[in-house]
């Protein structure tokens, strides 16, 4: 059982992305590893460059809510805003870069619940992770072991969306490989010990919590990144919220980059290998 509390919900009045606006699939393996595809509708209104500044910066980010009920005029971590019930904290150790912000190498202590509203801490999520990469192109945290190698790992890819000239949007593209690879009694008895806590069910949760996290960017992300300049501290109200219209009906950026990735996983040997976590993104 998780042993944090988590903060209250945040009301910002967003318009929350449903899961059938992405594509999501989920492949178990022999061996108890698996691996998860997540391609993400079109995040309109940012950039690639924020995101990247948001994945430096957002275990150090305190914001001053000016008026979101029961928080008004306090100020929160940023990440507080990543999601409206389901984040608690994040925390940065170990070695930095020299400004305090993230790199690989570094370390993040994630605490947070997939789909809190509905199931409370029934898949919590408290854990320290290495972060293996870090660049405007994408971002990969996770966990390896002696002998074992890689034994979890979450890659992030993104890339701005470019129509007549203009950037409208960013592609943001996730893949996930929990257990490690191989098929001997070693590695098939971790698998299963790891499994039972990040689950295939675990990851079902995940998909709308993620499919809200990574569509907030839409809603908050440009504000605090137009703050990051003047040196006065980070502020958000309703009222910034750029995204002033329904989010209507959308769908995955790329199906046919989620279909190959998804055979990709079903036919690898090793799918940490073809995650490629440490490599620059292939968008």
């Amino acid at each position: 059982m998780a042993s944090f509390t988590m903060p209250a919900e945040r009301d910002f009045g967003w318009a929350l992305k449903p899961t059938d606006s992405t594509a999501f699939e989920i492949i178990e393996r022999p061996n108890g590893q698996f691996c998860v595809v997540l391609n993400h509708a079109l995040l309109r209104g940012v950039t690639s460059e924020m995101i990247y500044w948001w994945f430096l910066n957002f275990p150090n980010l305190r914001v001053s809510l000016e008026d979101v009920p029961r928080y008004e005029s306090k100020t929160v971590p940023g990440y507080l805003l990543w999601h409206p019930s389901d984040h608690c904290s994040a925390e940065l150790s170990g070695s930095l870069a020299p400004n305090g912000t993230s790199q690989a190498g570094a370390k993040i202590h994630i605490r947070e619940a997939m789909q809190y509203k509905t199931y409370a801490l029934k898949y919590p999520v408290d854990t320290a992770l290495s972060i293996f990469y870090c660049a405007p192109d994408g971002w990969a945290m996770g966990k390896r072991l002696p002998i074992l190698g890689n034994v979890m790992c979450l890659r992030i890819h993104y890339k701005d969306v470019v129509d007549a000239g203009q950037v409208v949007g960013v592609h943001y593209h996730y893949e996930v490989v929990i257990g490690a690879s191989g098929n001997n009694p070693l590695v098939r008895a971790f698998n299963r010990r790891l499994t039972k806590e990040y689950s295939p069910e675990f990851f079902a949760a995940w998909h709308l919590h993620n499919t809200i996290e990574v569509g907030t960017f839409e809603n908050f992300l440009s504000a605090l990144f137009a703050q990051s300049s003047d040196g006065s501290g980070f502020r958000y109200a309703v009222s910034m919220n750029p995204m002033k219209t329904e989010i209507g009906q959308q769908s995955a950026q790329s199906p046919d980059l989620f279909r190959s990735r998804v055979e990709g996983y079903q036919s690898t040997k090793d799918p940490h290998a073809y995650q490629a976590a440490e490599s620059a993104s292939f968008l």
